[in-house]
C-alpha cells in the first residue's frame, strides 16, 4: 500500500478488487487516478461502462453502413 494515502488499519474489500479487475479489463477509465472510496470507484466504473457502451453503439453503426 501507498504510505500516507489511507489509514494504517485499512484493508481492501471485494469492491476494491472488483474495481481493480474492471479497470484492467476495460481501459476506458482514468487509470492514473487513485479513487479511495467505494462510491467514487463505482462512479468511475459507471463512467467506464458508459464509454464502452457508446463505443459499441458507434462501431455497430459504422459496421452497418459499410457495403457488403
Amino acid at each position: 500500500m501507498a504510505e500516507g494515502l489511507v489509514p494504517p488499519e485499512w484493508r481492501p474489500h471485494f469492491g476494491d478488487h472488483l474495481y481493480l479487475a474492471f479497470t484492467n479489463v476495460v481501459a476506458f477509465s482514468p487509470t492514473d487516478t487513485l479513487p479511495l472510496t467505494l462510491r467514487v470507484k463505482g462512479l468511475m466504473a459507471l463512467q467506464s461502462m458508459i464509454s464502452l457502451g457508446v463505443l459499441v453503439v458507434v462501431l455497430a453503426r459504422v459496421i452497418n453502413i459499410l457495403p457488403a
